[in-house]
């Protein structure tokens, strides 16, 4: 784990920096090193306080929403995070998990959500005999609908790794940046202001997750 130090200045100013809060529910160390690839500085911090001194957050995890929810409150992130979701200063990416707790709920569990958007998450349900799954796992293609500063081509060859139960629907569709389809059509990313979230992992998405990383690193 990469412990900040501003009073040493850990990081080249240069250099684009990320924070990531130590959560216990994602391989961070993946995410940090794809941030490190693309040429920023991504620091892992179990420091809530740390997240004030951020040029740009990236809130990451998978698995259960109330379990997310959760780990936030019981670490204290939840204080910083919404601060700064308030002042729209900071840009703020959340990744799988990490996108589903910005909305206000989800089905999968009872506990209140950040509520940054007016969106809720729920169960993937396919049409009646289709031969897909649940979990919608694996590589798919996006269908971008606006330009966006994450998504700075709009090409159809755009693909990306998911792996989900739940699906986040906006009650704005200018929320959702692009969505793909499974059985039935999925939000992918949603945007308002400086919050992004994405329900793929750019992490593990190659050469189309990196070009993803590297807009945001320029926001």
């Amino acid at each position: 784990m990469n412990k900040i130090n501003f009073e040493t200045k850990p990081y080249t100013p240069l250099k684009p920096q990320v924070i990531i809060p130590a959560l216990p529910i994602c391989n961070l160390g993946a995410v940090a090193k794809m941030v490190h690839k693309c040429g920023g500085e991504a620091f892992i911090t179990d420091t809530p306080e740390d997240l004030y001194r951020a040029q740009r957050i990236i809130l990451a995890g998978v698995g259960a929403f109330d379990a997310g929810m959760r780990t936030l409150a019981e670490g204290g992130w939840l204080k910083p995070l919404n601060d700064l979701a308030k002042q729209g200063q900071v840009p703020i990416y959340g990744i799988c998990l990490g996108m589903q707790l910005m909305c206000r709920r989800s089905d999968e569990g009872s506990l209140p959500g950040l509520g940054w958007f007016k969106a809720d998450v729920k169960r993937i349900i396919l049409p009646p005999g289709s031969s897909l799954k649940v979990p919608h796992m694996g590589w798919n293609t996006l269908d971008i609908h606006r330009s966006n500063t994450l998504f700075l081509s709009r090409s159809d060859e755009q693909r990306f790794y998911f792996v989900h139960s739940y699906h986040v629907v906006c009650d704005d569709s200018n929320d959702e940046i692009a969505s793909t389809m499974h059985g039935v059509n999925l939000t992918a990313a949603i945007s308002r202001e400086r919050l992004y979230g994405t329900q793929f992992h750019p992490e593990k998405s190659h050469r189309f997750g990196m070009a993803l990383i590297k807009n945001f690193l320029e926001i």
